[in-house]
Formats: C-alpha cells, sequence, structure tokens
C-alpha cells in the first residue's frame, strides 16, 4: 500500500540526502539532475559517476556534457552569479565506471560513500540496439550486478532505483504487465537462460578472435552479430533489450532485502513542461523519421500508422522516479514501474505523421535558389516487413543488380559506385531489421502500479498552474505536443 503523498512530501524526502547518480551524462539522467537541484536545494550531495581517468576529468565531464547545457538555464538564472559555487556546493563529480567491481572506485572513496550514500539512481547503460556483445553485457548486465554489490554496502541506502526500458517484453503482443524476470527466463519457449554461460561465451569468443590476429573491425562485426544472434535465440529482437532484461533479472537475484524500484519508459521524448519545453537530447526511433524527413533524405518509412506510438516524455520519467523513490524509501521489496502511455492515452503513429505535415508545411525547413521555401514532398509509409522489402527489391534491388552486371561487362569500371550502394542497400535493410520491432509493435504496456502511485500523489498546483510532478500521460494532447513542443525541439536540438 502507497501512502498519500503531496509534492511538499516529495520534495522534503530528498531534503539531505546524499545520492549516487550513474548515467548522468545522458539524457534522462540531465533531466533528473537539474529536477532534483532546482526543487530541492537542500539535498546533500548528488555523486555523479562518470567515465574518466580522474576527479579532474570527471570534473570536466560533468562541467561540458551535463551542468553547462542549456537544460540548466533556469537553475542558472534563479542562482543568478551563485550559480556556479552552488553546484560546487551539492554536485561531486566522481571517476569511475559501473563495469569495475566497486565501480572502479579506490577503498578510501568505497569507504566514504558506504557510509554516506542514501540513495543509488543506475541511469548508466549502452542503449544502442546494435551495440558489441561484450560492451552491452558489460555495461546492461554486470553494471547492474557491480551496482547491486556496492548497494549493499551501503549501511545508510534507503533505496536503489533502476532505469530499464518497458521494451524487455521483445515483441511480446496484448497487454503487458508490470512483472518481474526471474533468472533463467527467455521469451522463447523451449530455451533456458544461463547469464554466466553467456558471459564464458563471450569470454571464448574474444580468445578465439584474439588466437586467430581478427582485426578490430573484424572484432567489433563478429561482437556485434554475436549478441544479435544471442538475443533472438532467446526472443528478444536486439542485445539492447537482451541485456538489460539479464539485468534486470540479476537485480531480482541478488538484491536480498534492498528496497529497489525498476522503472520501465518506454521511448523517451522531449521536455514536456518543465524547465525547458522541446529540449532533448540523442535521436530516438521517432525523432529518425521527423529528421528524415525534414531533410529530404528519407522518402519512406517502415510503419503502420494505426499502430499504437507508445512514448513519453523525459520529465514525466523523472517525475516518476522522484516519486517513486519517495513512495519506497525503505520497503524491503521490489516494485516495477512502466512509465508508458499505450494505455492511458494511446497515439497512433498517424498522429505524428499528420502533424509533422502540418508543422513542415507552416514552417519550411530549406529555401530554394528563388529564396522562396521549398515545399517537402510527403513520406510514403510500409505497413508491412514484406511490402517494404518489396519495394526496395523493386526500386533499388534489381538497379543494382543490373549495375554489378554491367560493371562486370567493363571490368570493374562503377565498382567504387557498385560498392557504394551495395553498402547503403544493406545498412538500410539491416536498420528495417533492427527499427521493425518498434514500428510495428502490436503490444500494450499495463501501468496499473503507476496508477497507483498517481492516485497517491495528490495533486498540489503550483503557480503557474502545473504541477511539480506530473506523470499522467493523460494531460498530454498529442497533436499539441508533437506539433507546438516536440518536433520544433527536435529541429531547434537535434537538425544539425
Amino acid at each position: 500500500m502507497i501512502s498519500k503523498m503531496d509534492s511538499e512530501n516529495v520534495v522534503g524526502f530528498f531534503r539531505g540526502r546524499s545520492i549516487l547518480i550513474t548515467g548522468s551524462t545522458g539524457f534522462l539522467g540531465k533531466v533528473l539532475v537539474e529536477k532534483i537541484l532546482r526543487v530541492q536545494p537542500d539535498v546533500k550531495k548528488l555523486y555523479l559517476l562518470v567515465r574518466a581517468n580522474d576527479v579532474e576529468s570527471a570534473a570536466r565531464r560533468v562541467q561540458n556534457e551535463v551542468t553547462g547545457k542549456e537544460i540548466f538555464q533556469v537553475l542558472k538564472e534563479k542562482h543568478g552569479g551563485g550559480f556556479e559555487s552552488f553546484i560546487e556546493e551539492k554536485v561531486c563529480p566522481l571517476a569511475g565506471d559501473i563495469i569495475y567491481e566497486n565501480l572502479g572506485l579506490d577503498s578510501a572513496k568505497l569507504t566514504e560513500l558506504s557510509k554516506e550514500i542514501d540513495i543509488i539512481v543506475n541511469g548508466a547503460a549502452t542503449t544502442n540496439f546494435y551495440e558489441r556483445y561484450d560492451v552491452a553485457f558489460d555495461s546492461n548486465v554486470l553494471g547492474a550486478r557491480n551496482i547491486c554489490e556496492f548497494a549493499k554496502k551501503c549501511t545508510k541506502l534507503k533505496m536503489l532505483l533502476h532505469v530499464s526500458t518497458a521494451y524487455v517484453a521483445g515483441e511480446q503482443e496484448g497487454l503487458i504487465l508490470e512483472k518481474p524476470f526471474f533468472m533463467g527466463q527467455t521469451l522463447r519457449e523451449g530455451t533456458h537462460l544461463d547469464i554466466t554461460s553467456e558471459l564464458n561465451l563471450i569470454k571464448e569468443t574474444r580468445r578465439e578472435m584474439k588466437a586467430n590476429c581478427c582485426s578490430e573491425k573484424t572484432e567489433k562485426r563478429t561482437m556485434k552479430e554475436f549478441g544479435l544472434k544471442r538475443a533472438r535465440h532467446f526472443g528478444w529482437p536486439n542485445t539492447y533489450v537482451f541485456t538489460k532484461a539479464m539485468g534486470e533479472m540479476l537485480l531480482g537475484h541478488l538484491r536480498g532485502d534492498l528496497p529497489v524500484v525498476i522503472v520501465r519508459p518506454s521511448i523517451i521524448t522531449s521536455i514536456l513542461k518543465e524547465p525547458l519545453p522541446g529540449w532533448m537530447e540523442g535521436i530516438r526511433t521517432v525523432d529518425s523519421v521527423i529528421i528524415g524527413y525534414a531533410k529530404q533524405a528519407l522518402p519512406f518509412f517502415l510503419v503502420d500508422l494505426d499502430l499504437i506510438m507508445d512514448v513519453i516524455p523525459g520529465d514525466m520519467v523523472v517525475n516518476t522516479m522522484m516519486v517513486a523513490m519517495a513512495a519506497h524509501s525503505e520497503e524491503q521489496a521490489q516494485n516495477i514501474y512502466h512509465v508508458t502511455s499505450s494505455l492511458r492515452n494511446p497515439a497512433p503513429y498517424a498522429v505524428l505523421s499528420d502533424a509533422g505535415h502540418r508543422y513542415f508545411f507552416a514552417n519550411p525547413p530549406r529555401v530554394g535558389k528563388n529564396g522562396e521555401p521549398v515545399r517537402l514532398r510527403r513520406m510514403r509509409f510500409f505497413r508491412t516487413v514484406a511490402s517494404f522489402r518489396a519495394h526496395m527489391a523493386i526500386k533499388y534491388k534489381l538497379p543494382l543488380e543490373i549495375l554489378r552486371l554491367v560493371n562486370i561487362a567493363l571490368c570493374g569500371m562503377f565498382s567504387r559506385r557498385y560498392d557504394e550502394l551495395s553498402r547503403k542497400y544493406r545498412f538500410i535493410m539491416h536498420l528495417v531489421e533492427l527499427y521493425a520491432p518498434y514500428t510495428l509493435f502490436k503490444g500494450c504496456f499495463d501501468d496499473i502500479n503507476t496508477e497507483k502511485l498517481r492516485v497517491a500523489t495528490r495533486k498540489e498546483e503550483k503557480n503557474d498552474g502545473g504541477y511539480y510532478f506530473d506523470f499522467d500521460p493523460k494531460s498530454i494532447d498529442w497533436e499539441e505536443y508533437f506539433y507546438r513542443v516536440h518536433i520544433p525541439g527536435v529541429v531547434k536540438y537535434l537538425c544539425d
């Protein structure tokens, strides 16, 4: 049972707390750091673990990649000339990495932190769908284990919050529940997953490549393909969600009586309300379509416009995280939250398509030689992989085969051109394989746990009519959000 809370209870929870945050250089990490510092300036300390050789390098990374970003503008205006000293007082950069035991910290720092930390937020991960298996395994699986082992050493720990993804569900259809993964569980009937065996397979594969003196390029490609092969063998569509699922398994298995919250967002999009509507970093699946359309570099895309696009603004994810931390502090349990929109406020891909067409009709991104705006051609969408493949075969693969034969007849005159177009064709087909599980996704994420959390959080209005911790997707008008907030944000922050 979750106790009733209001925004003051949540804000008050963070007063005097020391919080270790991993992944602070990522989009969600920055939104979280900024929000805590803005709503609770009396937080004791935010320890930001970043990859760096030493403390000085870590401090530079935090300044350049976190507190120096535009999202901190509201906080800068609030503190004026005292901003730098405020950050110096509240933010402590740490040089380390979750892939190492004890997070790569020396014994003195480890001892200090184990007595100091109240809350751990593990947001560090590699999110590349086609990452090397060893790299993804280190960050998303061993990283979760190392964070859990470190948490057990923290004598006053109130909470370990782990950021996962709703798509650990793979390509399941129908209603997907907020259920934990158990050790050995897979998404393919008749298979059993042994995480230790997977680690040994990775080590053995690397040993074999080293023994065969494989080039760095060959090793990289082999490890990427190996990750996809293992993921698909167990029923997951890519290495990212496969390794995130294993990370969840390890957390559940190793946590003991640690209070653990696992947050599973769907596709995270730009900030809806605060502190900077439209702000974002990193290109998501939906953003690839927007950018490709704006630049007229993507004439067609694989997506069923009638299917539901499960997206959630970044500030709503962070609000959920902060409320969940306050709600479950010191509970000896594991709680899982889907931070999603497909059940409460479903938005079909057609909403994004229409908003994009309207926006770029009203705001043409290109100007012709005569100074007149260039109207963009509407993008063509394919509802199935089969129809997409047929189009690619007729329009691209067949001409490519003709070019190959002409090239042979002319003794290699067009070899360079053929190789270039062939690479592009393979790249596009590879992208389709990676993105199809999302653009053709037919599942719906249940969020009954998150709804209970929303009900328990009484909405207390601020002076501007908003809420400190709004995370109800029902409050979003998707057409307005995409047209007035997200697409302008993509153009401003992602279109170089």
